[in-house]
């Protein structure tokens, strides 16, 4: 028997570099079949783990709510139901911390449907919500009850059987264990067209900060790194480098985000935004490293070992580099 649980875990730190991660390390200690959905919550299948645990689904629930907050103060609001869809909706219905159980029963589904809108609907954006209600399909019950061939008219035939079965509680989407990410990014938006390099480059050093803080706290190292700017115009450039060995170290990808800056020759250029992207992520520990016999790189990597428990401790901008942009 399939049985989901959404659940979205409360408070900032749940959204953390750390913390959600661990949060998910939690969920997998109750089933291996996790899904997660950053930067905060996570679908679960604990179909297989009834028996095991000797409990419902909604025991399972409340025993995932009550470790997350002896273990990690966090709380949280969960979702249970019979498919991701139905479990994510009434964990929004919720709102608040806690466990909210749909039955499986089709009066229950329906009853539990009938009046929310459409866009209460995953999948289902503002533009088709729009577009059904100018036909008079402004909630949930209305479009299960119309006919297939009047959806068909409005949406199209795909399109149309999709939005009929979402409506109808029936979302045969499978909760897909997640695979490590294999990308990571960060984006700095100026508050004007920005002339100034100087400025360009304390954003790029404040987004390599950011990634290289995230990527150490989930042990992870790039292989590449990709800068995006964005312009005035609307226009984009994008370069990638690949870096010399993999890493997560803030001056390694600071310094390729410089490089990759300097080589576009942006002297007049009227820029935007600026993004780094992280990419080809690996496993720190099983990526190869060149020893070095340097001792001020040894001083360097362990100085920012101690920013890194700081911010754990502290928060992300207890310690940061000279010129990161929330430093005057």
């Amino acid at each position: 028997m399939t049985r989901v649980l959404y659940v979205r875990f409360l408070g900032r730190s749940a959204a953390s570099a750390e913390g959600h991660p661990a949060l998910l390390r939690l969920l997998h200690g109750i089933t291996p079949v996790v899904q997660a959905l950053p930067p905060d919550a996570a679908f679960a299948d604990v179909g297989g783990a009834l028996r095991y645990f000797g409990r419902d689904a909604a025991g399972l629930a409340g025993l995932v709510r009550v470790r997350a907050l002896a273990l990690h103060g966090t709380d949280c609001v969960i979702g249970v139901a019979a498919n991701p869809l139905l479990a994510r909706m009434a964990a929004d219905a919720h709102g608040a911390p806690g466990v909210a159980e749909l039955p499986d029963a089709a009066d229950a589904v329906a009853g539990f449907l009938a009046d929310r809108p459409a866009t209460a609907l995953h999948g289902v954006g503002a533009a088709t919500a729009r577009t059904l209600a100018s036909y008079g399909l402004d909630t949930v019950g209305r479009i299960a009850a119309a006919p297939p061939a009047t959806l068909q008219r409005i949406l199209g035939a795909a399109r149309a059987r999709r939005v009929r079965a979402l409506a109808q509680g029936t979302d045969p989407t499978p909760v897909t264990p997640s695979a490590p990410a294999r990308s990571a990014s960060a984006e700095h938006r100026f508050g004007h067209d920005e002339l100034d390099a100087g400025l360009r480059r304390r954003a790029l050093l404040t987004l390599a900060d950011e990634l290289g803080y995230r990527l150490r706290g989930a042990g992870q190292a790039a292989r590449a790194l990709t800068l995006t700017v964005h312009y005035a115009d609307r226009s984009t450039t994008t370069r990638s480098r690949t870096l010399a060995e993999p890493t997560a170290h803030t001056q390694d990808l600071t310094g390729a985000a410089y490089a990759l800056h300097d080589a576009l020759g942006l002297q007049r250029a009227r820029v935007r935004a600026v993004a780094l992207r992280a990419e080809e992520l690996a496993d720190a520990a099983h990526t190869t490293r060149q020893l070095s016999l340097d001792p001020t790189e040894e001083r360097r990597h362990r100085a920012e070992a101690a920013a890194d428990r700081a911010r754990r401790l502290f928060g992300p901008k207890a310690a940061t580099p000279a010129g990161h942009l929330d430093v005057a």
